[in-house]
């Protein structure tokens, strides 16, 4: 049997965290890196915290797979 070497990226990410800047810097470092958005974001609000929680799917794009 065949084995495909690994690819560099995972092929599916999940990031989750409260909805800031970091956030959407952490969410665009893995777009920079080579990875799409899947699907929309998802909200809630964490009411210990006080905030709202975003968590956003990506995929590893398959044109920077090697």
């Amino acid at each position: 049997m065949k084995t495909q070497p690994q690819s560099p990226l995972p092929v599916y990410r999940l990031i989750t965290g409260p909805d800031d800047a970091s956030f959407c810097h952490r969410v665009s470092e893995m777009l920079s890196a080579g990875y799409v958005l899947h699907g929309s974001p998802a909200l809630t609000y964490d009411p210990e915290k006080k905030c709202v929680i975003a968590a956003q799917a990506l995929v590893a794009d398959a044109g920077q797979q090697k």
